[in-house]
């Protein structure tokens, strides 16, 4: 495609580590202890990419704390693989989930507001990963705790120039990108419209367990009428990021080229803007239980990379005592908006050790591809 950053040839291979362990949990304190699975050379089928929308590296801390009462604790720390990333958008400013989300699932900088096209530039549109890979054969999904046609997941299959073009970004959804997973909040789409192109619907949990993944190809989750509600105040019917994260893998796992996977954890980044530690601990924490599942499904095998970052950083948060387990933490805040400050990348699976040091956004989309071993075009 016209304008679109070329990807490498296949990376190095990863190194072989050790088996680190790995504590996956439930708000409610449950869970099993898993390992995650070596780094492998090769290629990956699968690529899974979480991104917790506002996490930075205090808002891990503190979900850590609250959780085990010691810092380290969430299932993702447990990774062979780490670095830290910078986040500035196409100007070296602070960057928006729009810019932020596009230099991941393209890279290529951006300005804010802008969702995969080169703007500065020719306005062309930019192929995603989540295109490439599915140009490659494999099946595609998306997964959020915002509504569907929100910024980051929007980043990745679809191309705008104002990320609050609702109307349009759904019809890339169901009309051209066409993902085959999609599950979030069903603010800005009707599940008309998704029956109508051809999608399986399910708008609460019980309805996403008891689908079919054999016969439920292409699913559309519309959970509620807006985002998600916070893990602090129930969500009533509608699913955990962890059951989604769980449903959409059983829909994908069937696809004899793999998958491509985004998952969010988009309301960190809401309750880091109202300064609401008690609701930004339980967004951190259940977004490492997705992860978790994630490696639990994985386990077994040596052909899955899961990526884990942030697209940004949100309120300047500062842990500033330990209280200890099921208690919060003592914090500070600097802003009510987004900071630039680096965000962490943690990685394991075939691909992961690219990752080194700190390193643009930008780089994620090049780990990818090479991992997949999808090459220039």
């Amino acid at each position: 495609m016209a304008g679109t950053r070329c990807l490498r040839s296949p990376a190095r291979p990863a190194v072989t580590v050790l088996l680190l362990a790995l504590a996956v949990s439930s708000c409610g304190g449950g869970g099993t202890n898993i390992a995650p699975p070596p780094e492998t050379a090769g290629q990956a089928k699968n690529i899974i990419l979480f991104i917790g929308d506002g996490m930075g590296q205090e808002e891990i801390r503190a979900a850590g704390m609250y959780r085990t009462g010691s810092a380290g604790s969430l299932s993702f720390e447990a990774f062979p693989s780490r670095g830290t990333v910078s986040t500035a958008n196409a100007e070296g400013g602070v960057t928006d989930s729009a810019a932020a989300a596009t230099a991941m699932a393209t890279g290529v900088k951006v300005s804010n507001g802008v969702l995969s096209v080169a703007l500065p530039g020719s306005g062309v549109p930019l192929e995603t990963i989540l295109e490439r890979l599915k140009t490659d054969g494999k099946r595609t999904g998306l997964v959020t705790t915002t509504f569907l046609p929100h910024a980051t997941p929007a980043a990745f299959a679809a191309h705008d120039p104002a990320r609050d073009n609702y109307p349009g970004i759904v019809a890339a959804y169901l009309g051209r990108t066409r993902p085959d997973v999609l599950l979030g909040g069903g603010e800005h789409l009707s599940e008309a419209d998704a029956r109508q192109a051809g999608y399986v619907v399910a708008t609460d949990r019980v309805g996403l367990a008891a689908l079919d993944p054999a016969s439920a190809t292409r699913v559309c989750g519309l959970f509620g009428n807006g985002h998600l509600p916070f893990e602090h105040d129930g969500l009533g019917p509608l699913p955990h990021l962890s059951e989604m994260t769980q449903a959409a893998l059983r829909i994908l796992e069937n696809s004899p080229a793999g998958f491509f996977l985004m998952v969010e954890g988009g309301l960190i980044d809401h309750a880091s803007h109202a300064n609401d530690i008690a609701r930004a601990i339980p967004e951190t924490i259940e977004f490492s239980n997705a992860v978790g599942r994630a490696v639990e499904w994985a386990k077994d095998r040596s052909d899955t990379l899961i990526l884990v970052t942030a697209d940004h950083e949100t309120g300047g948060l500062q842990v500033t005592a330990n209280n200890g387990a099921g208690v919060l933490p003592t914090v500070s805040w600097g802003t009510t908006g987004h900071t630039g400050a680096d965000v962490p990348l943690f990685g394991f699976g075939p691909g992961a050790g690219a990752i080194t040091g700190r390193m643009e956004n930008t780089e994620i989309f090049r780990i990818m591809g090479e991992a997949a071993g999808s090459g220039p075009r």
